[in-house]
């Protein structure tokens, strides 16, 4: 069986997409209504822009689902049996397979981004990736450390060797800390000025909720595995309330990927910027890559 998968924020570079853009008429379309969408040359700062302009939330996202999405919708050989995207990536998974209009996965995407962007604003947060940990080991410290600086919480289980925990400036930094006493390869805070995937993204989860209760929400062609449980899901109803949990949720990438490989999944074939999640999919699933 085939699956398919799409990036999340962080995959981006200058240059994304003008190939696609220059070679397929269909891209060009989309990259087209994508500017007049947005009512801002998105297309421009993908093709031209700097890596500053590229990084700012309200560009990264919709940029990333605009490259994925043109990616499978212009490849003749996109038959999927099952999709699944990391964050952001849910939104792609779910517009290529259909639940979603082109311009609706577009507008929902802008959305977030901008949801999320004011969130992190009203206090002070971040993210760091802790290497060569077991998962319970890394719950563990979170409650103790939350039980004393809130909030630190797992938010992505990205693979069997990473973990990436998201909170308070503090309780991170204090987490970190902790971890590396008890063991963890590694503990690096990364440089993103937000703690997604927590209750810190509150604010933002309340201000999406009701586009996407807006939204015309389809049956996909196929199952969509999301990211706040990592099971497959047909029915419109479910994959909203899925979507209105994802942002104060974590991501789980690993169980997301096992449960695919175990639904029959034999050949992953990754749609956007970079390869990141092929990387990911073969520490977890290893055996598919021999």
């Amino acid at each position: 069986m085939k699956a398919y998968v799409f990036p999340g924020q962080g995959a981006q570079f200058t240059g994304m997409g003008k190939d696609l853009y220059d070679s397929n008429p269909k891209a060009r379309e989309l990259f087209n209504r994508a500017d007049n969408i947005l009512g801002f040359s998105l297309s421009g700062i993908m093709f031209e822009g700097t890596a500053d302009e590229l990084k700012q939330t309200k560009v990264t996202q919709p940029a990333i689902f605009l490259h994925s999405v043109a990616s499978a919708i212009c490849d003749a050989d996109f038959k999927p049996d099952m999709v699944a995207g990391h964050s952001l990536g849910e939104f792609s998974a779910l517009t290529a397979a259909g639940a979603l209009s082109f311009e609706e996965g577009l507008k929902l995407v802008s959305d977030r981004a901008q949801a999320m962007q004011a969130a992190c604003e009203e206090q002070p947060s971040t993210m760091a990736a802790v290497l060569n940990m077991e998962d319970k080991v890394v719950e563990k410290i979170c409650a103790e450390v939350t039980s004393v600086i809130p909030l630190v919480i797992p938010a992505n289980y990205n693979h069997p060797e990473q973990i990436v925990i998201s909170g308070t400036v503090a309780a991170i930094e204090e987490a970190c800390k902790r971890l590396k006493e008890a063991g963890a390869k590694r503990a690096v805070i990364l440089p993103v000025g937000g703690a997604f995937h927590s209750p810190l993204m509150d604010s933002a989860r309340k201000s999406l909720e009701a586009a996407i209760d807006k939204a015309d929400m389809k049956k996909p062609i196929c199952p969509v595995y999301q990211n706040v449980d990592a099971l497959p899901h047909t029915v419109p109803a479910s994959i909203k309330d899925n979507l209105k949990k994802q942002l104060t949720s974590p991501v789980k990438w690993t169980q997301t990927i096992q449960n695919m490989v175990a639904d029959g999944a034999l050949i992953f074939t990754e749609y956007g910027p970079g390869t990141v999640l092929t990387g990911m999919i073969k520490k977890i699933a290893p055996e598919l890559f021999i």
